[in-house]
């Protein structure tokens, strides 16, 4: 057979969202990129298994992890858009047009990397050469590049080159783990098989193959939540194989795994127990999904403490927010709950010393291969986690070609280069600021055509019976003078109202008690009461106003979201922990819901004016929520009334390209392939319609013309050069939204 040679700056193997958003990151920044998949669409088994695997195992929740963006906010945001409705097959076609779009990018689908050609001693090994086996097309392809990244999830390319890693849990004295065996172990996370039903519209039998399992006869039935209306990803919980080999015996876990599919379908359909006459098995999986196999060995293993402390690593490129979510070796046989359950109050951050290999000198990865133990691995192995430490990865990847370092050197040398990038091209690293030398933006003095200074809710649809306490977040910038809440009272009360700190900035859970007081209402409907709470903390930051519950008061609720503001509920929903999993004692993040506060937020007012939405916010240095919202917002837009954000300069400046990066409310659910429907297509604070202008020869220019945007972040590169002292971005109208607001702005010549 004829071997075809294929010649690139960076191979990466694995077509998963992390390997799309490692090639698409590194193919963005000049390198050409050769993506090799195993499977005919990007991104899972096949359409089907796309709409659990990739959107199943994402965040859930505000406080616990904030959609990413960067290329997963990218692809999240533009699959609303054109997919409101969650159709898998439309979001392979979103996935596959990402990787199209970018003309760096040869794309091999259907190519088996199973070889490896690599050299070097033990501790010191470069892979020369990976040579792939193209099913269909008969063709032996070899690919040979400069730096490999591994994103197979089972590390098979890694592996072959003689990298370092793990099988199994590591004993509980390594990392001094709590949540580790006392002495290690091969055991892994089983694998999965997922299945969706329909209903036909009229009665539909079901007659169960041969070889489908009892399940009457196991213990699935009184250990497991079995409903006949649930989706297929209800049913993760169908897991066996952690204390065989993933690997190895794959054929024998689908087997075991689809048996019990079709038993537990004979069970809802025949036992007379469920309403499921009309139902109908549209679609079992046939690849098993695995949850762990090898881990690479880094030059850091992310470890338990590291997550629950959400350590500040100072390499930290990427961050994560899922639970550390670890299941029982048994899997459904398990007499024990399917899952158990430990959250840190907030993301936590991801080190770039476990993105790639302590031993091989030009490889990096990403996906649930990297470098973390076995407990950490728990929480890493999360699919748009994975996306965003592939969007790390491949950045990392880009630089090592473009200085010609390996990843270690890399780190050593050029770690500010590696962050800036990645901030620059908006991916999420968390508690990172722009300090990039060569935008004019942070050189400018910023001024807009109006700030919002007055944070107030005061328009109600309704009240919230005070039957449990009740939370909201407000900007302290530069400090909070007192807050005043519309309540209903049956009778004379006195409510207690606190207000507490989060601790660290990417937490929105109540941590510190700073300040409380009580205050007295009288009976009567739709009254403003002052809470006397002060606090001026040294750097701004987030305050988390409690109000106690009292039987016999309610608080009004508004109808408008205003950027900053989150709203909670103190409620410990016990049947939904049982559905869920084991949930590890204390964790404020599952304690406070937002759930019915979205878009919804509690009325209240501030006092005191904030500093925390002004015009300087935009060049400040950070594009996410940390410590305050950290975004320039307009007051209410009027009608044929734009609003406009400018920089000037002392002196001219060449600008050339002008970056523009919108607020898309990164609190929005927009997983909607199997659980959720956000009801607009385009997140309504998203800037709709603007232009940039400069002030050339005494008067405003326009230099770009945007219509209809529905994306976060625009990147302007101008016909030609401009030299001006003033720039603006004129917003004439949003998607829906009530102000103009805008992250961030950069300026390059």
């Amino acid at each position: 057979m004829r071997l075809e040679a294929v010649n690139s700056d960076i191979t990466v193997i694995g077509g998963g969202l992390a390997g799309v958003c490692a090639a698409v990151a590194a193919a963005r920044l000049g390198q050409t990129v050769s993506l090799v998949q195993n499977r005919p669409v990007l991104g899972g088994n096949s359409s089907s298994e796309v709409r659990v695997w990739v959107c199943g195992a994402t965040s859930h929740g505000v406080h616990r992890n904030a959609r990413e963006t960067g290329i997963m906010g990218e692809l999240f945001i533009e699959n609303q858009y054109r997919n409101i409705d969650g159709n898998p097959y439309i979001w392979d076609l979103i996935v596959l047009e990402k990787v199209k779009a970018e003309s760096n990018i040869t794309l091999f689908l259907n190519t088996d990397v199973h070889e490896v050609e690599a050299s070097g001693h033990e501790d010191n090994r470069r892979i020369t050469t990976v040579t792939g086996w193209m099913m269909g097309s008969e063709r032996r392809i070899r690919f040979d590049s400069k730096v490999y990244l591994d994103c197979t999830g089972d590390g098979l390319v890694g592996f072959l080159a003689g990298a370092k890693h793990r099988i199994g849990r590591e004993s509980q004295e390594e990392f001094n783990e709590e949540w580790a065996p006392l002495v290690s172990d091969d055991i892994t996370l089983g694998s999965t098989l997922f299945f969706y039903t329909k209903d036909a519209g009229h009665p539909v039998k079901y007659i169960a193959p041969s070889f489908a399992k009892d399940i009457t006869k196991t213990s699935i039935p009184m250990n497991r939540v079995i409903r006949s209306g649930d989706n297929g990803c209800a049913y993760w919980w169908i897991e066996w194989g952690g204390e065989l080999d993933t690997v190895h015996d794959n054929e024998r876990i689908r087997d075991e795994l689809s048996s019990v599919i079709y038993g537990i379908w004979d069970y809802i359909k025949n036992s007379g127990k469920f309403d499921a006459d009309n139902l109908t098995l549209e679609w079992i999986g046939s690849i098993p999904g695995k949850r762990e196999y090898r881990r690479f060995i880094g030059d850091y293993v992310l470890n338990q403490n590291d997550i629950i402390a959400q350590v500040e690593f100072e390499d930290r490129v990427a961050f994560g927010g899922w639970s550390i979510d670890l299941h029982p070796p048994q899997g459904m046989y398990a007499t024990t709950k399917g899952s158990k359950h430990m959250y840190t109050d907030g993301s936590y951050h991801i080190p770039f010393r476990s993105l790639y290999s302590a031993n091989v000198c030009n490889m990096l990865m990403a996906g649930r291969n990297i470098s973390a133990s076995h407990v950490a691995f728990g929480t890493t192995r999360v699919m748009a986690t994975c996306a965003v430490i592939g969007e790390a990865a491949g950045t990392a990847a880009s630089l090592c070609v473009q200085n010609d370092v390996s990843p270690r050197k890399l780190h050593a040398e050029y770690l500010g280069e590696l962050q800036q990038t990645l901030l620059r091209q908006d991916a999420s690293v968390l508690g990172l600021r722009n300090t990039d030398a060569t935008d004019l933006a942070l050189r400018a003095e910023v001024t807009a055509s109006s700030t919002l200074t007055r944070i107030a809710l005061e328009e109600s649809i309704g009240t919230v019976p005070l039957d449990a306490d009740l939370g909201f977040i407000v900007p302290a910038d530069p400090g909070i003078d007192g807050v005043e809440l519309l309540i209903d009272a049956v009778h004379d009360i006195e409510l207690t109202v606190e207000l507490w700190s989060t601790s660290k900035p990417q937490n929105y859970v109540p941590h510190t008690l700073v300040s409380a007081c009580k205050i007295e209402v009288k009976a009567g409907e739709k009254q403003w009461a002052l809470a006397n709470l002060s606090w001026h903390p040294k750097t701004a930051q987030n305050a988390f106003i409690i109000v106690k519950k009292h039987a016999d008061a309610a608080l009004h609720q508004s109808g408008r979201p205003l950027s900053g503001v989150l709203s909670f509920k103190h409620a410990v929903n016990e049947q939904s922990f049982k559905d869920f999993g084991d949930m590890y004692h204390h964790q404020p993040v599952l304690e406070w819901s937002g759930k019915d506060f979205v878009r919804k937020p509690l009325c209240f007012r501030l006092c005191s004016p904030t500093l925390g939405l002004t015009a300087d916010k935009a060049t400040d240095g950070y594009i996410r929520p940390y410590g305050g919202p950290h975004m320039w917002s307009s007051q209410a837009m009027e009608p044929s009334t734009p609003e406009w954000l400018e920089l000037g300069w002392t002196k001219p400046v060449q600008i050339r390209s002008v970056h523009v990066t919108f607020n898309d409310d990164v609190n929005e659910d927009l997983i909607n392939l199997h659980h959720h429907r956000t009801p607009f297509e385009v997140i309504p604070e998203l800037v709709k319609d603007y232009q940039v202008q400069a002030w050339i020869n005494g008067e405003w220019i326009t230099v770009t013309d945007e219509c209809n945007n529905h994306v976060r972040k625009k990147v302007h590169k101008l016909a030609a050069p401009v030299l001006t002292s003033k720039l603006r971005v004129v917003v004439t109208s949003t998607n829906g939204g009530t102000r103009a607001e805008i992250l961030e702005v950069r300026c390059y010549e």
